[in-house]
């Protein structure tokens, strides 16, 4: 009787304790985070005008005061953490299971770092980000192919591919801006073009709608 009692009460308080685990397993960002859903964050806030930081994937008191701005704008709960409602409001959506280069074969990461070394090794390294970030938003749209190779050597898509820039050995900061890209961080918030407005002769690519720029790149979409 005594045994059946503990296993009653055992039971009954899992039964109690349960919606706090669901509660915890749903994905919360908060001060002290770290990693690819934090940069994601700080590059919404930052393109809303609530962050003013460096987007460096480290969730700390910057963050956490444009989170609470953010939130006491928007009509949110205002906690300083971005859980799911928050992050709805920002346009994101976090998960439990975070998307890392990992998930890509080397060989795609070795092409895309050529590609941003022959497109961007002169820029800033936030700009070669940006140029990495492209190749991944047109793999995911509609319009591109949807594989990395694919995007890269479609016809006419990028001139160090035909000019033989492609063909260089990547620097250090061209790999790890496709790292970080492939890890998650668009500084362009989704373009998915970029030229340089004083060497460009294409006159449609001027027709795109330029989001920002970003060292000698414009990016449009």
């Amino acid at each position: 009787m005594n045994k059946l009692r503990r296993v009653s009460a055992l039971l009954l308080t899992l039964l109690l304790l349960l919606p706090a685990f669901r509660q915890g397993s749903a994905a919360v960002v908060a001060w002290g985070s770290r990693g690819t859903q934090v940069r994601l964050i700080q590059q919404k806030l930052k393109q809303y005008g609530y962050f003013s930081g460096s987007v460096d994937g480290v969730f700390g008191r910057e963050t956490y005061d444009a989170v609470i701005w953010f939130q006491r704008k928007n009509g949110l709960t205002v906690d300083g953490r971005v859980g799911s409602a928050t992050a709805a409001a920002l346009g994101i959506t976090l998960s439990s299971t975070a998307i890392s280069a990992g998930t890509y074969q080397q060989k795609e990461i070795e092409l895309l770092s050529r590609l941003v070394n022959g497109e961007a090794r002169g820029e800033p390294y936030i700009g070669q980000v940006a140029v990495a970030a492209v190749v991944l938003n047109r793999v995911r749209h509609d319009a591109f192919p949807n594989t990395i190779s694919g995007v890269i050597f479609q016809t006419g898509a990028f001139d160090a591919v035909w000019d033989g820039q492609f063909d260089l050995e990547p620097t250090a900061s061209c790999v790890r801006a496709a790292r970080d890209a492939l890890n998650g961080w668009d500084p362009t918030g989704g373009c998915i073009y970029y030229y340089n407005p004083v060497t460009a002769t294409n006159q449609w690519i001027r027709t795109r709608a330029v989001q920002l720029t970003i060292g000698k790149h414009a990016f449009a979409i």
